[in-house]
Protein backbone atom coordinates (compact mmCIF):
# COMPACT_ATOMS: atom_id res chain seq x y z
CA UNK A 1 0.00 0.00 0.00
CA UNK A 2 0.94 3.46 -0.50
CA UNK A 3 0.24 6.81 1.14
CA UNK A 4 0.10 9.39 -1.22
CA UNK A 5 0.27 13.63 0.41
CA UNK A 6 -0.20 16.02 -1.99
CA UNK A 7 -0.22 19.71 -1.08
CA UNK A 8 -2.33 21.73 -3.46
CA UNK A 9 -3.68 24.63 -4.99
CA UNK A 10 -7.16 24.81 -2.44
CA UNK A 11 -8.78 26.24 -6.13
CA UNK A 12 -7.95 22.79 -7.88
CA UNK A 13 -9.11 20.53 -5.44
CA UNK A 14 -12.72 19.93 -6.74
CA UNK A 15 -10.96 18.73 -10.08
CA UNK A 16 -8.64 16.59 -8.55
CA UNK A 17 -11.45 14.82 -6.23
CA UNK A 18 -13.01 14.18 -9.36
CA UNK A 19 -10.58 12.49 -11.05
CA UNK A 20 -9.82 10.25 -8.01
CA UNK A 21 -13.14 9.00 -7.17
CA UNK A 22 -13.32 8.01 -11.46
CA UNK A 23 -10.49 5.76 -10.30
CA UNK A 24 -12.47 4.41 -7.28
CA UNK A 25 -10.67 5.65 -4.22
CA UNK A 26 -13.38 5.69 -2.02
CA UNK A 27 -11.67 7.44 1.35
CA UNK A 28 -9.54 10.71 1.62
CA UNK A 29 -8.46 13.38 4.42
CA UNK A 30 -8.02 16.78 3.23
CA UNK A 31 -6.86 20.04 5.17
CA UNK A 32 -6.69 23.68 5.18
CA UNK A 33 -2.98 24.28 5.53
CA UNK A 34 -0.39 27.29 5.13
CA UNK A 35 2.91 27.55 3.98
CA UNK A 36 6.22 29.27 2.25
CA UNK A 37 7.43 28.63 -0.71
CA UNK A 38 8.88 30.50 -4.12
CA UNK A 39 5.37 31.89 -4.82
CA UNK A 40 5.03 34.95 -3.00
CA UNK A 41 1.49 35.74 -0.87
CA UNK A 42 -0.61 38.18 -2.50
CA UNK A 43 -1.09 41.49 -0.96
CA UNK A 44 -4.51 41.26 1.35
CA UNK A 45 -6.71 43.62 2.65
CA UNK A 46 -7.76 44.13 6.40
CA UNK A 47 -10.11 46.93 7.46
CA UNK A 48 -9.07 49.04 4.08
CA UNK A 49 -4.79 48.58 4.86
CA UNK A 50 -3.19 46.54 2.49
CA UNK A 51 -0.92 43.55 4.13
CA UNK A 52 0.93 40.98 2.51
CA UNK A 53 0.45 37.40 4.96
CA UNK A 54 3.91 35.54 5.31
CA UNK A 55 1.82 32.08 4.10
CA UNK A 56 -0.31 30.67 1.41
CA UNK A 57 -2.91 29.42 2.00
CA UNK A 58 -3.44 25.32 0.27
CA UNK A 59 -5.18 22.09 0.49
CA UNK A 60 -3.37 18.99 1.75
CA UNK A 61 -4.79 15.69 1.02
CA UNK A 62 -3.29 12.38 2.47
CA UNK A 63 -4.60 9.08 0.32
CA UNK A 64 -4.33 5.56 1.11
CA UNK A 65 -4.39 3.10 -1.83
CA UNK A 66 -3.80 -0.07 -3.09
CA UNK A 67 -0.18 -0.52 -4.55
CA UNK A 68 -2.16 -0.52 -8.15
CA UNK A 69 -3.65 2.72 -8.04
CA UNK A 70 -0.49 4.58 -6.51
CA UNK A 71 0.48 6.10 -10.31
CA UNK A 72 -3.51 6.58 -11.85
CA UNK A 73 -3.54 8.74 -8.30
CA UNK A 74 -0.50 10.64 -8.42
CA UNK A 75 -1.05 11.30 -12.50
CA UNK A 76 -4.55 12.83 -11.60
CA UNK A 77 -2.69 14.98 -9.26
CA UNK A 78 -0.28 16.21 -11.47
CA UNK A 79 -2.79 16.65 -14.55
CA UNK A 80 -5.62 18.28 -12.74
CA UNK A 81 -3.72 20.26 -10.45
CA UNK A 82 -1.22 21.82 -12.72
CA UNK A 83 -1.18 25.80 -13.45
CA UNK A 84 1.57 25.69 -15.03
CA UNK A 85 2.73 28.82 -12.35
CA UNK A 86 4.64 28.89 -9.74
CA UNK A 87 2.84 27.23 -6.42
CA UNK A 88 1.40 24.14 -7.86
CA UNK A 89 2.08 21.66 -5.15
CA UNK A 90 3.90 19.17 -4.15
CA UNK A 91 3.86 15.10 -3.94
CA UNK A 92 5.30 13.13 -1.65
CA UNK A 93 4.97 8.92 -1.23
CA UNK A 94 5.33 6.48 1.34
CA UNK A 95 5.09 2.87 1.88
CA UNK A 96 2.26 2.50 4.09
CA UNK A 97 3.13 -1.15 6.36
CA UNK A 98 -0.61 -1.80 7.29
CA UNK A 99 -3.31 -0.68 7.95
CA UNK A 100 -6.87 -1.76 10.21
CA UNK A 101 -10.42 -1.09 9.89
CA UNK A 102 -11.35 -0.19 13.63
CA UNK A 103 -15.02 -1.02 12.96
CA UNK A 104 -14.61 -4.43 12.70
CA UNK A 105 -11.59 -5.05 12.60
CA UNK A 106 -10.05 -5.71 8.79
CA UNK A 107 -6.75 -5.53 8.30
CA UNK A 108 -4.17 -4.38 5.21
CA UNK A 109 -6.21 -3.40 1.80
CA UNK A 110 -9.03 -5.14 3.43
CA UNK A 111 -9.74 -1.98 5.79
CA UNK A 112 -9.15 0.50 3.23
Amino acid sequence: MKKIEAIIRTSRFDQIHGCISKLGVKFLSFYEVKGMGFEHARLEMYRGVAYEPAYIPRTKLEIVVPDDLAEGVINCILQEGKTNEVGDGKIFVYEVLDAYRIRNQDRGEAAL
